[in-house]
């Protein structure tokens, strides 16, 4: 058994769970979430905890315990709190502009980069070099920050790029001329 499987999850207030098959579905303030459990676990209610329990003793549904958990959790934690990455843009001149749906990222290319949000997601820009981006679903929040980040990585040399916050860049020593 998995020791992150094993785990129970408890439910905040607000928060309600629909469990039809292997369908599990999480309603909460912020919204609601839907998932398809895989063949190997099953979900059960107790109150107001949840329990991942396996249906089988192979490898793959072990695999497949611990992970379950953490899904069902992150659905639980997303709905009731929400997720949120935040990252800082720096370099002379780089900055990005939220307009709606989409993000305007201005990085040192000869035309502006723009990205469009996907459903479910919010940016704010603050002091035009700090993006946060936000949503229920932490996959998706994840995914569109490693999109962002990838438009302009962080450089080893001079730092400049967009990196999450508070994430430590390794800076390498640049040419030293003849003395």
């Amino acid at each position: 058994m998995s020791r992150i499987g094993k785990r129970p999850i408890t439910l905040p207030n607000k928060v309600t769970v629909e469990i039809n098959g292997q369908n599990i579905a999480v309603k909460g303030p912020k919204g609601s979430l839907e998932w398809d459990l895989s063949s190997y676990v099953k979900v059960e209610q107790e109150g107001n905890t949840l329990t991942v329990v396996t249906t089988e003793t192979s490898r793959t549904a072990r695999q497949r315990h611990g992970l379950s958990r953490t899904l069902v959790a992150n659905m639980v934690d997303g709905v009731s709190q929400g997720f949120e990455k935040k990252l800082e843009i720096i370099g002379v001149g780089y900055r990005a502009q939220a307009q709606g749906k989409n993000l305007t990222l201005n990085v040192g290319y000869s035309k502006p980069v723009e990205m469009e949000m996907p459903e479910g997601i919010q940016v704010a820009v603050e002091k035009n070099t700090l993006v946060t981006i936000s949503g229920i679903n932490k996959e998706v929040v994840g995914n569109v920050a490693a999109k962002i980040r990838a438009v302009r990585p962080p450089e080893p040399y001079k730092g400049k790029g967009i990196r999450y916050q508070g994430e430590a860049v390794r800076r390498k020593a640049g040419k030293t001329g003849k003395k």
